[in-house]
């Protein structure tokens, strides 16, 4: 099994996994923006040019959320997904998607105006609606978290998924003065062991 990974990247969520379940792995170590990732045999393994990427046997994976629900599925002596006829199943679905579907495209924004792009092609008006956006969609996770340790219950693959994306927001500097919960959240899971390796392969 082999992640090519790049640190503070959607890689880190499957390494996360993968640490988590206790799996064996090899790791191809990138950094953002790598001209390596562009180079014909990586486009033949992500034609988008970007990580993570999963090699496992004749399967290649290259988008998180599909590779964490394979490994899931693949490697099933876990705990990580509620019973299906638990309450808290319909919660996992609802958090392990909402990262892909509202955190993330506007962090995507964010990033590429303030970071990837050269500063006479960045758009301020860009950069403040997706941060109001982004802030949006955080309060959603702040108010969901009140009374709550993780997401769904227990500690769930939602958390490697829109946990992820919550300290990903944090890192990015969106102010979490206002939102205690999600202050707490995200130290609880920095704590965890499996995390703290996977940030820092």
């Amino acid at each position: 099994m082999i992640l090519h990974y790049a640190q503070n990247s959607r890689a880190v969520r499957v390494a996360w996994l993968l640490e988590e379940l206790g799996l064996q792995y090899k790791i191809k170590k990138y950094s953002l923006g790598d001209p390596d990732m562009r180079s014909p045999d990586y486009l033949k393994i992500n034609p988008l040019g970007r990580v993570p990427v999963l090699e496992v046997g004749d399967a290649i994976l290259f988008e998180s959320g599909a590779i964490i629900q394979y490994l899931l599925h693949k490697y099933p002596e876990h705990h990580l997904i509620p019973d299906t006829k638990t309450k808290n199943f319909s919660s996992y679905l609802q958090w392990f998607h909402f990262a892909e579907g509202m955190i993330m495209p506007q962090m995507n924004i964010i990033v590429v105006e303030t970071i990837l792009l050269a500063p006479e092609r960045r758009n301020e008006i860009n950069v403040k609606r997706a941060t109001k956006l982004l802030s949006k969609m955080l309060e959603s996770v702040e108010n969901h978290m009140s009374g709550k340790e993780y997401l769904a219950g227990q500690f769930t693959a939602a958390d490697m998924m829109t946990g992820h994306a919550v300290i990903m927001s944090e890192k990015l500097g969106i102010d979490f003065t206002e939102k205690p919960n999600l202050r707490e959240y995200t130290k609880r899971l920095n704590k965890r062991p499996a995390l703290q390796k996977a940030w820092n392969l």
